[in-house]
């Protein structure tokens, strides 16, 4: 496994110079509620409409999103969406946004008409004029971005063919990039490779690779054998053909070829996954990583991507969660505090169907009884979070002395543990507010209580839950080990 800490910690240090297409995504959620008399297509009751900076812009909210700078140079034009455009652009803090405009086209705007129960795209409608841009605008979009390049650590060229990245303006990016030692990523669109020429790394969906290549790029080996030649057209390091639902393939110039499966999730929208990729890609390459790093860290940035709605962004704690596994989480990661929100992680559990499980306790001296209730609990689970008492709480119930440890050093060794996902501390004598709020599948407790005594266990039958009792190691007791330690009786 590679140093993913070291590597996050390193990528708000890159800045990303991002060229290319820049777009208006909208999206209008509603539901299906008939089929239209007047034509046989469905009627969507519209409940509510997002709009998001897409196309190339994706890409630089992703990079940003990851804590690193974004100089972005793109096309506009003079009309009310390049106008929100160039605003939301402005509030984006760590994007530097040099835009050129066009009077004689409009801002490409793309409308996608969703239905909300089933996540289904039932339209989509396009303004835009997808032509090269004119000899006069393509030179002041070179005029504009040939100065940034010195700034950036790492270029990325992501092509939408709506008219930007223009065969001159291809070439002079790439010429500047090359002669000062920066790398360069592209997302290309167009199938003539050739124009990409000197570029360090080309990421082609499928399609895309296929329509290039003249390739039926239905196998790992035709993708190798396919992209040997594809490179040393393009005269690049390597090329990634990315594959939606069969994962990623990578290959290197003169190398072997590595292909990864897909992160197996629930996928409810691949708008911009694409983005996600070349955003991380270009990231971690700035960041002096590997290929096959890289690739890992792009595979599963695109697994966070299409998980969510709409053009979506991916979070550093995101692709930590995807990439290292669950136990591996940095403990505050796993750490709630007292009145804090529980909502985010239920939710998405709750969304993934899984089964949640709950148990409780002071914790106060960690010993082998408490790991056996702990290791139950999670094996009649899919994800365990344990209530913790807060210090005063366990005052009250301990009496003074006790607790030994406070809140935070008893938090930091259960979230430690691998059968624990989440440390959850409430300040009441009892848990009965937070078995409300998470609405467990499983209660757990150990067998010195009867299910009658266990807090909640109303609470959880109610709603088709269970509670399970874990027979308790005999000889270990917190109290027992703090007045052996303290010099007392047991």
């Amino acid at each position: 496994m590679f140093d993913f800490e070291a590597l996050s910690q390193a990528i708000p240090n890159q800045t990303v110079l991002c060229v290319g297409d820049l777009m208006l995504d909208e999206f209008v959620y509603g539901d299906v509620s008939r089929v239209s008399p007047e034509a046989p297509a469905p009627v969507i009751a519209v409940q509510r409409s997002e709009t998001n900076v897409g196309g190339a812009g994706n890409v630089a909210r992703n990079i940003t999103s990851l804590g690193a700078r974004c100089i972005f140079a793109g096309l506009i034009g003079e009309d009310e969406a390049g106008a929100k455009l160039k605003a939301d652009l402005a509030r984006e803090g760590l994007i530097e946004a040099v835009l050129v405009s066009d009077s004689s086209r409009p801002t490409t705007r793309k409308v996608r008409f969703v239905s909300e129960h089933f996540s289904t795209h039932m339209l989509r409608a396009d303004w835009e004029l997808a032509v090269p841009a004119s000899a006069d605008v393509e030179q002041r979009l070179i005029d504009a971005i040939l100065p940034l390049v010195p700034r950036a650590d790492i270029v990325l060229l992501s092509d939408y063919a709506k008219g930007v990245l223009t065969a001159r303006v291809i070439r002079n990016i790439i010429d500047a990039a090359k002669k000062l030692g920066k790398r360069v990523i592209v997302d290309p669109k167009s199938a003539n490779f050739a124009i990409y020429r000197g570029a360090t790394l080309l990421t082609p969906n499928r399609k895309e690779f296929a329509e290039a290549t003249r390739s039926r790029a239905d196998t790992d080996q035709n993708i190798a054998e396919a992209a040997q030649d594809a490179m040393y057209l393009a005269d690049c390091e390597a090329m990634l053909v990315t594959q939606s639902e069969h994962g990623m393939t990578l290959v290197v110039r003169g190398g072997e070829a590595i292909h990864v499966p897909a992160i197996p999730v629930k996928v409810r929208d691949v708008s911009g996954a694409g983005d996600t990729v070349a955003a991380v890609l270009a990231l971690t390459l700035a960041a002096q990583a590997d290929w096959e790093t890289a690739l890992r860290m792009a595979n599963a940035a695109a697994a966070v991507a299409v998980g969510k709605k709409g053009t979506a962004t991916v979070t550093p704690a995101e692709l930590r969660r995807k990439i290292l596994p669950h136990a591996s989480l940095a403990a505050e990661e796993k750490i709630v505090p007292a009145g804090g929100d529980l909502a985010v992680h239920l939710a998405e559990w709750r969304r993934q169907g899984l089964r949640i499980g709950f148990t409780n306790g002071c914790f106060d001296i960690l010993h082998p009884g408490h790991v056996k209730v702990l290791t139950a609990a999670r094996g009649a689970c899919d994800r365990l979070i344990v209530g913790l008492n807060s210090d005063a709480s366990v005052k009250r119930l301990k009496g003074e002395g006790r607790p030994v440890q406070d809140e935070r050093a008893r938090a930091e060794v259960l979230a430690a543990l691998e059968a624990v996902d989440l440390v959850a501390i409430f300040a009441e004598d009892t848990p009965i507010d937070l078995i409300t709020l998470v609405r467990p599948s499983v209660l757990v407790k150990g067998g010195d209580y009867t299910r009658e005594q266990v807090v909640g266990h109303e609470i959880v039958e109610a709603t088709g839950g269970e509670v399970v009792l874990v027979d308790i190691l005999p000889g270990h007791s917190t109290t027992s080990l703090v007045g052996r330690a303290r010099g007392g009786k047991a």
